[in-house]
């Protein structure tokens, strides 16, 4: 495929860091977890890009992620596993994640809205934002539904249309609710500000009532909404600005279990801590959470893309391409939203949720590597192995070194014979 989505390259190059950490930690000799500290973002810190950290929750995310998946207990277990079973072993990895809200690109970060309101209260509403199933409708909703003051039932969502809202950025970015939810909050407040008086003149009356008053008094009871993301812009060439709005912060612990003879691997837990800010809607942000790990998973551990010598894709449709199932969801799976950490940067102190936890994922494939590591260990050779992405059966079982993989001949220098398959 060459579809790029949620993290557009970004988790292609954590992934890339992530291992330098792991060979750091291999060759010192110093569990990884202790390196990934001593290397974490905190508050105040500034990026490779100069742009300066703050309300920086990472240390947090990772100190209660720590707790809530018992990792020093689970570490210790699994040593007690892996002593006890030859062809079976356990790993367990734990994974920070800083990802960037906004676009690079400047002119993209604006959004907008169009709120009417109608003599009988009730409200429609039309945003710039695409509706693909993360809840986004949802959420605009719930922030007219504050705004207005006024039931959720009462709103209705138009769809996306640019003879409404003109000139709309894409749904991308991790931002349809940062960009379009403050336009609609805005819209809101203006027609609320103008039914300020016939609110204060009849206080006892109900929405409709102070609707019908403004109606008769042609009060205007629509309104457009903007925004436009402020203090925000990178020059690449000086390497200087404000690259993104804020940073969305999460960790991920993972434990597996791998058969050393098939390759075969399976996901026993996974705790998640994740930094939402206040949340408009949890339900929906865990949703997206958990659903964002399960691609992410996909990406690490499954989906390998290979080509013919000659360009041809191989991998087309389920027979050869491998999604992850409903038996590929860790046996224990916990989400947790931190909290009391409210982000000033967005809508009613929210984060974008989008992109960010897909990258967690990774604590699957360092889990496997892990668990790996001590196979082979247990046969005389070095716990460091490089390893590509993602980690299919035959990558697991090849590298889990033992009598039997010897005998599997090597294959010839590259350039000496013409492969089947390519992955690229």
């Amino acid at each position: 495929s060459n579809t790029a989505f949620r993290g557009f390259g970004g988790p292609q190059g954590l992934l890339v860091a992530e291992n330098w950490m792991e060979r750091i930690a291999a060759t010192l000799n110093i569990p990884v977890e202790k390196i990934r500290e001593v290397n974490m973002y905190s508050e105040g810190m500034k990026t490779h890009f100069n742009q300066t950290l703050t309300n920086c929750t990472l240390t947090t995310c990772w100190k209660q992620c720590l707790e809530l998946s018992r990792f020093n207990e689970r570490k210790e277990k699994i040593l007690e596993f892996n002593k006890k079973n030859k062809w079976t072993k356990r790993g367990i990895s734990i994974v920070p994640v800083k990802f960037g809200i906004a676009f690079t690109a400047l002119h993209m970060n604006q959004g907008g809205a169009l709120v009417s309101v109608y003599q009988d209260g009730s409200v429609l509403l039309t945003h710039g934002g695409t509706e693909m199933g993360q809840g986004l409708h949802t959420k605009m909703i719930q922030v007219a539904s504050q705004a207005l003051e006024v039931d959720h039932s009462k709103i209705h969502i138009s769809e996306t249309s640019t003879d409404k809202v003109p000139n709309t950025s894409p749904t991308a970015a991790s931002a349809g609710s940062d960009l379009n939810g403050m336009a609609v909050l805005q819209a809101c407040t203006v027609i609320k500000e103008r039914l300020a008086p016939f609110k204060a003149a009849n206080p006892e009356g109900k929405w409709e009532d102070w609707v019908r008053s403004a109606y008769f008094a042609r009060v205007s009871l629509s309104s457009t909404g903007f925004h436009a993301t402020p203090d925000i812009g990178y020059d690449f060439k000086t390497n200087s600005g404000n690259a993104f709005n804020y940073f969305t912060y999460g960790v991920a612990c993972s434990e597996v279990e791998i058969d050393c003879l098939t390759g075969d691997h399976q996901v026993v837990s996974t705790n998640i801590v994740m930094d939402l800010g206040e949340s408009i809607n949890p339900a929906i942000d865990i949703g997206q959470v958990e659903g964002a790990f399960m691609q992410g998973y996909g990406l690490f551990m499954l989906e390998q893309i290979l080509y013919t010598p000659k360009g041809a894709l191989i991998t087309r449709g389920p027979g050869a391409y491998k999604i992850p199932s409903f038996n590929d969801i860790p046996g224990e799976f916990n989400v947790s939203l931190l909290r009391g950490t409210p982000n000033p940067r967005a809508v009613y102190s929210s984060k974008a949720v989008g992109e960010p936890p897909l990258f967690l994922a990774s604590s699957v494939f360092f889990a496997v590597k892990d668990a790996i590591g001590h196979a082979r260990v247990e046969n005389g050779l070095s716990r460091w192995f490089d390893m590509d992405a993602p980690a299919t059966a035959e990558r697991i079982r090849m590298s889990c070194v033992d009598q039997f993989t010897s005998k599997v001949a090597e294959l010839p220098q590259p350039g000496t014979f013409t492969p089947w398959g390519i992955q690229v």
